[in-house]
Parts: structure tokens; sequence; C-alpha cells
């Protein structure tokens, strides 16, 4: 793998199309239409830049605990292929350029959450939380549900109804997701470290908590066609959606193998990618 190759996987692109899935929708809602391509390009651009910032700071600061799990050992800083000083340099760089261009070609209050994000990210979430307690996914969701507050702001200066919507979506996903993760790969964490929600509260009731958080999920994507935001397309595609997800959770709950969880995690993914492209083709039917 080529150095440039290196750093870029520092930037884990592989989350690149959440915040683009993500972010265009809320731009959309905010605006009150399409705005024009230019200006949508440079706002996800910098908002990509962003939270691949936030990436590549928590690979360096994680680089030691990577180097403990099978999944994340071949990583670029762990497996040697880069120096931790360039990888630091990278990531503040990325991080002045993100939050630069929000300033500059969006709003000043735009940049300000993305900043936050950033720190929030690096020091309460990878510094603080992570190593202490298995709730940090739940507080350190801020920081992944971020890009619609980002998009919504870089509007008119300040974050709307539709914003918060689909951030209350994204930040809500998040516990699911990783809790499923967490149980196919619980050697893997358990080496590093980790506190996690199955060592402190078991197995059983972790897998109720995924339950759970797809249940209060569900009615909340649908509140954007409650509120007139979104239509019948979108709808229909979230609740088939929501019904599969909360089937996977039923499934993981009944079955209790890494197999149901790995299931669930991959049946996760796909959920959110869908559930945010329906919102950009309702947009695209009603524009």
């Amino acid at each position: 793998m080529s150095a440039a190759a290196s750093y870029l996987a520092l930037t884990k692109p592989r989350l690149l199309p959440l915040v683009l899935f993500s972010g265009l929708p809320a731009l959309v809602l905010a605006a009150g239409g399409w705005p024009d391509p230019a200006v949508v390009g440079v706002i996800l651009l910098g908002t990509s830049l962003a939270a691949g910032a936030a990436n590549v700071l928590n690979s360096y600061l994680e680089r030691d605990l990577d180097a403990r799990m099978e999944r994340t050992a071949l990583r670029p800083l762990p497996s040697g292929r880069l120096r931790p000083a360039g990888a630091l340099a990278f990531g503040l760089v990325l991080s002045a350029l993100g939050t630069g261009l929000l300033w500059r070609f969006a709003s000043p209050a735009a940049a300000w959450i993305a900043l936050a994000a950033i720190l929030f990210y690096v020091f309460v979430y990878t510094l603080w939380l992570k190593p202490r307690t298995p709730f940090a996914v739940v507080v350190g969701g801020v920081s992944g549900a971020i890009a619609p507050l980002i998009a919504d702001a870089a509007i008119d200066g300040h974050v709307g109804i539709a914003g918060w919507l689909l951030f209350a979506i994204i930040f809500i996903w998040q516990p699911p997701h990783f809790y499923a993760i967490a149980l196919y790969r619980r050697q893997d964490y358990a080496s590093a470290g980790f506190p996690m929600l199955h060592d402190r509260i078991g197995e059983e009731a972790t897998r109720r908590r995924v339950l759970y958080w797809i249940a209060v999920l569900l009615p909340v994507t649908l509140l954007p066609c409650a509120l007139g935001l979104l239509g019948a397309t979108y709808g229909i595609a979230a609740a088939a959606l929501g019904g599969w997800f909360l089937h996977g959770g039923v499934v993981l709950w009944r079955e209790r193998t890494p197999a149901a969880a790995r299931r669930l995690f991959l049946v996760s993914l796909a959920y959110l990618m869908g559930t945010f492209a329906a919102m950009i083709v309702d947009l695209a039917i009603r524009a």
C-alpha cells in the first residue's frame, strides 16, 4: 500500500457515505429546495474533511490499542506503515481545511459545529469515555451524528428541525449498530481492554438493549413525514427498512450467536444508507 493510500485509510473512507447521505437531505430541507451544486459540493467536502480529521486523530491516539485487536492490527499506524507524527500532522491539517472551508464558503456556525465535533470525538469520547465506560458509545454518538447539523447550519447559520431530526436518527441508530459489533467482536475488544456493555450487564441484557434502541428509532424515522418535511415515498421505505432492522434485532435476541450479531451489524449499515437514500429520492421526486 502506498503512503497516500495509507493516509487515506486513516480517514476511514468507508464512513464517508454516511456523511454524504445524511448531509445532502439536511441541506435540501434547510434550503427549502435543491441548492446550487457548487454550494452542496463545498459544504459536503468541508464536512467530510472534518469527519476524516476526527478519524485520523482517533487512529493516532488509539494506535497502541489497535495493535492488540485482530480487526485493526493491520491499520497504517499499528502496522508501522506510517509514523505517528505524520498521522498527527495530517489530522490537524484536515481539521484546519475542513473547518476553514465551512467558515469561508458556508457559515461560521457550521465551522464551529464541525470543530466542536472534532474536539468532542478526540477529547471526550476517545481519551476520556471510551477507556472508562461502556456507555461511551451512546455519548460518543453525538460526533457520529453531526453531519446533518453542520449541513443545516451551513445554509442560514442556525440548525432547524430538519437537522435535529436527521441528527436524532443517526444518534439513536448508533448504539444497536455498535453493540452488534461488540457482540461478535467480543474477544477483540477484550484484548484491547475496552469496557463493553456486555461485560457490565451481560450479553442477554445487551441484546435487549439492541431491541429497545431499534424500537425507539423506528417512530423517530417517521417524524419527518408527520411534520410534512418528507412524503409517502420516504415514509413507506422508512417503515419497511425499520421492520427489517427490527427483525434483525429479534433474530439476535433469539439466536444469541456471534453470527446473528454480525448479520445485524450488516443489516444496520444497509438500513441507515437505505433510509437516507429514501430521503434523497423523496426530495428529488418532490422537487
